[in-house]
C-alpha cells in the first residue's frame, strides 16, 4: 500500500481525540442518574437551584482563567441576546429540573425514551419552523415514533408526559440557540447567570425558614456543590468533540447516554420493562436507525470527491 494513501497522522490523532471525548461526554450524561439518586428525599427543586449556582460558578470561572471575561461584558450589553438567552435559560431549566424529578421519582426508563426521541423531534421543529423539507426516510422515521408513543397511550391510558417534556424542552432549546450569535460555553453561563439570581433567592428562603437542605449534611452540601462540575465537564468534553469530529459522526455517540439510562433503570434500578415498553421503544430505535442512516448517506453524497 502506497503510504501517501494514508490520511495524515494528526488527522487519525485528532478524530481519535475528538472519539474519546465523545465518549467521555455521553458516558457521563448516561450515568448522571446515579449522581441525581444520591439526593434522596431532596426535592427536585432544590437540587435544581444548586445545579444551576453551581454550574454559573464552575462556567464563570473558567470562562475567567481562559480571559473570556469580555466575552460576557459583550453579551450583556446587547438586550437582543439577552432576551432569547433568557427563554433558552427557561427551556434549560425546565429541562434539567424534569430530568432530576425523573430520576428521583423512579422513571429513568421514561427519561431515556425522552432523549432518544430527542433527536426526531428536532427534525419535526425543523420541518414546521424552518421550513426544512423532510425526506421520506425523516418521515418515516417521525411517523414511527409517533406510532410508538401512541401505542403506549393506548396501552397504558397516559402520555409519558416525562419523555415528551424532555424531548420537546431540549428540542426547542436547540431551536431557539440556534439563532443567539454567541459561543456554547458563553451561552450556557450567561443562561446560568440569568436564572441564578431566582435560585440564590429560593436556596436563602429555604436557610431562612429552615427547610434547606444546604450546612445540614455534609454530604448532600458536597452532592450540591458538585452538581456544577458533573453538569459542566460533559459539556466542556461535548465541545472539544465537536471540534475535532464531523457532525454525522457525532451524532452516532448521543444514542449512548440514553442507552446506559435505559439499562440503569431496568437493571439497576428495577424499573418495569414491559411488552408495551418493548413495542414503544421498538417503533422508536427502528425510527432512529432509519434516520441515522439516510444521515450517514447524505453526508457521503455531499462530501467532495
Amino acid at each position: 500500500m502506497n503510504t501517501n494513501d494514508r490520511p495524515p497522522i494528526s488527522t487519525q490523532s485528532i478524530a481519535k481525540t475528538g472519539a474519546l471525548y465523545a465518549l467521555l461526554a455521553y458516558i457521563s450524561w448516561g450515568l448522571l442518574p446515579i449522581y441525581w439518586k444520591f439526593f434522596g428525599q431532596v426535592p427536585a427543586v432544590e437540587v435544581l437551584c444548586h445545579r444551576m449556582i453551581w454550574s454559573m460558578v464552575f462556567l464563570a470561572g473558567i470562562l475567567i482563567v481562559q480571559q473570556r471575561k469580555a466575552e460576557i461584558i459583550q453579551l450583556w450589553r446587547s438586550p437582543q441576546k439577552l432576551g432569547l438567552l433568557f427563554l433558552t435559560a427557561a427551556l434549560l431549566t425546565f429541562n434539567w429540573g424534569l430530568y432530576i424529578y425523573g430520576v428521583n421519582t423512579d422513571r429513568v426508563v421514561e427519561t431515556s425514551l425522552g432523549y432518544f426521541i430527542n433527536p426526531l423531534v428536532n427534525v419535526l421543529l425543523g420541518f414546521v419552523f424552518l421550513k426544512e423539507r423532510l425526506n421520506l426516510s425523516q418521515t418515516i422515521a417521525v411517523l414511527l415514533a409517533s406510532i410508538g408513543v401512541a401505542y403506549f397511550v393506548w396501552q397504558f391510558g397516559q402520555v409519558p408526559w416525562i419523555a415528551l417534556g424532555l424531548a420537546f424542552s431540549f428540542a426547542f432549546y436547540g431551536l431557539v440557540r440556534k439563532v443567539v450569535s454567541v459561543a456554547p460555553m458563553v451561552g450556557l453561563a450567561g443562561e446560568t447567570l440569568l436564572i441564578a439570581p431566582m435560585a440564590l433567592a429560593l436556596v436563602s428562603y429555604w436557610a431562612i425558614t429552615g427547610v434547606g437542605h444546604l450546612g445540614t449534611n455534609s454530604w448532600i452540601t458536597l452532592l450540591f456543590i458538585g452538581a456544577g462540575v458533573t453538569t459542566s465537564m460533559p459539556l466542556l468534553w461535548f465541545n472539544n468533540a465537536a471540534k475535532r469530529l464531523r457532525l454525522s459522526t457525532l451524532g452516532f455517540f448521543q444514542y449512548l447516554a440514553p442507552s446506559i439510562q435505559l439499562a440503569l433503570g431496568i437493571f439497576l434500578y428495577r424499573e418495569p420493562f414491559t411488552h408495551t415498553h418493548a413495542v414503544t421503544f421498538g417503533c422508536i430505535w427502528s425510527a432512529l436507525l432509519i434516520y441515522s442512516l439516510s444521515s450517514l448517506l447524505q453526508s457521503r453524497k455531499e462530501q467532495p470527491i
